[in-house]
């Protein structure tokens, strides 16, 4: 399941971000990267344990507290610190899958399941040419290339790359939820049902039976479904 989420910065919210990072130092993306990716992998990131990760990490996860988008499609338990990477004209990321278990920084060893991958754009489609994120899973290769402050949500499990940039630097942020589902099936059923009911509602009151009735299948479903 892909889900495109517009909006979840602010312009001016997408504006700080840029100027904070304006001003930082970048490394190379490689340090971050699995054996196996780091082949491939050709591009810019913020170091994680910098106090602009930490501040406009901090940014992001508060947006993300406020968008139902997200919530009803990843279903988030724990979220990794956002990180922030940068490719510039003639850089980019060869096919690969994300690693399974993140470590998270800063937290003595605690380990993640990372169950859903997120990449949030920082520059807008006319700022740089090329830099699409290219996403293969059982619905085939989708090709995304958002506005600034939109994100795309998509299965860990899924083959990704992004392709070379030939003109301008294209910067986003991007981090990995362990979700209250794990299976992408089950989860993109509960996310196709939570629509459902938000459709329902508004044209039926809450208090009609079919309203009840297929909220709590929804909600007996991600009991059911659900690992804490």
């Amino acid at each position: 399941m892909l889900v495109t989420i517009s909006d979840v910065l602010t312009r001016e919210e997408v504006a700080h971000c840029r100027q904070v990072l304006e001003a930082s130092p970048w490394a190379d993306g490689r340090a971050t990267a699995g054996e196996q990716s780091a082949q491939v992998k050709f591009n810019l990131q913020i170091p994680e344990d910098s106090p602009t990760a930490k501040e406009l990490g901090n940014v992001i996860l508060r947006a993300l507290g406020r968008n139902p988008m997200f919530t009803s499609a990843a279903l988030p338990f724990r979220v990794y610190p956002p990180m922030f990477n940068r490719y510039d004209t003639g850089m980019k990321f060869g096919a690969h899958v994300d690693n399974a278990i993140r470590v998270v920084p800063g937290a003595n060893g605690f380990r993640m399941r990372a169950d859903v991958s997120t990449t949030l754009f920082l520059t807008d489609p006319g700022e740089y040419e090329g830099g699409e994120l290219v996403v293969e899973d059982t619905y085939g290769a989708q090709s995304v290339k958002l506005e600034a402050g939109s994100m795309v949500v998509y299965p860990a499990t899924s083959l990704h790359h992004v392709t070379e940039v030939t003109r301008g630097s294209r910067w986003s942020s991007f981090f990995w939820t362990q979700s209250l589902v794990k299976d992408d099936g089950q989860r993109a059923f509960l996310h196709e049902m939570d629509l459902a009911i938000i459709g329902l509602r508004q044209e039926l009151p809450d208090t009609h039976p079919s309203v009840l009735s297929l909220t709590g299948g929804y909600h007996n479903l991600l009991r059911r479904w659900s690992e804490m």
